[in-house]
């Protein structure tokens, strides 16, 4: 018996241990920097667009205030920023995304916010859904479901498209370009699965996130063969090649299920695009 209490007490030691640790790891953001098309990817770009990506907020879990947020980014020049899914599940949590939302447009970004939703945004049933898209639209966002909208930049056409969330079976990539013509093609989505179904679609680079980096990848992210195809590829966050065509999976700013992380870290990424095919 006295044996049994000392091996229960160093199991419960251990666990707590690992959950400390992957506590404060959710408090350890990576600001990311990812160049694209540029000759040299360690100096920043003048001429290059730059994209701030947040994705997988999942305010329900997320150890990054506002403040904190709009610290680290304060100092940046940012052409647009992309939301690229995943804020929320819950109608309780909808009024704390106003916070992030004010940090957002105090980064004045040149060519404004756009989002896209993820699967676990559509766990809320209308009107819930509606709300959040509401608070979205109504402070700076320019929410895309399967639509596109155009900036330009230094005389640069930049088509942003946003195609929904492909987990939940709402991606409708034909509507996505409809009545899109030549320029450099920016597309943002939840799930990076999508691309193994964009073989015969333009695009120059796809922003995406829904993975969170495995979570807990420790040893290895098991939990995320359910996950999709592309986890088999081996290609579970950062910038990934398929079919000749980059696309980035983030990730993420917040988590999901319990609050830790183990062999990740939260990430906000700056994407600094050099546009040769405008």
């Amino acid at each position: 018996m006295y044996l049994l209490i000392l091996f229960t007490i160093f199991i419960v030691t251990i666990l707590s241990i690992i959950f400390y640790k992957g506590y404060r790891n959710t408090q350890q953001v990576l600001v990311n920097n990812v160049f694209i098309n540029s000759n040299d990817d360690t100096q920043i770009n003048d001429d290059s667009f730059r994209v701030l990506q947040i994705s997988d907020m999942h305010l329900e879990n997320i150890s990054i205030s506002p403040s904190r947020l709009y610290s680290l980014l304060k100092d940046q020049p940012i052409d647009l920023i992309a939301l690229t899914g995943d804020y929320l599940d819950r109608k309780r949590t909808i009024p704390k995304l106003l916070p992030y939302l004010k940090v957002f447009n105090k980064l004045d970004p040149k060519h404004g916010i756009y989002a896209v939703f993820g699967n676990h945004d559509y766990v809320l049933r209308d009107p819930d859904f509606m709300k959040l898209k509401q608070i979205l639209d109504e402070n700076g966002c320019k929410t895309l479901i399967n639509e596109n909208d155009v900036v330009w930049n230094n005389g640069k056409k930049i088509n942003i498209i946003g195609i929904d969330d492909f987990s939940t079976k709402r991606s409708n990539v034909k509507k996505s370009y409809d009545g899109l013509s030549n320029g450099y093609n920016l597309v943002l989505t939840h799930d990076p699965n999508i691309v193994l179904n964009l073989k015969d679609v333009p695009y120059d680079y796809l922003l995406s996130g829904h993975l969170h980096g495995g979570q807990i990848h420790w040893p290895k992210p098991y939990h995320l063969v359910k996950m999709g195809k592309i986890v088999r590829l081996n290609m579970i966050k950062g910038l990934h090649e398929f079919e000749g065509k980059l696309f980035y999976i983030s990730e993420g700013l917040g988590q999901t299920g319990v609050n830790i992380r183990l062999g990740s870290r939260p990430e906000i990424t700056l994407h600094h695009l050099t546009l040769n095919h405008a």
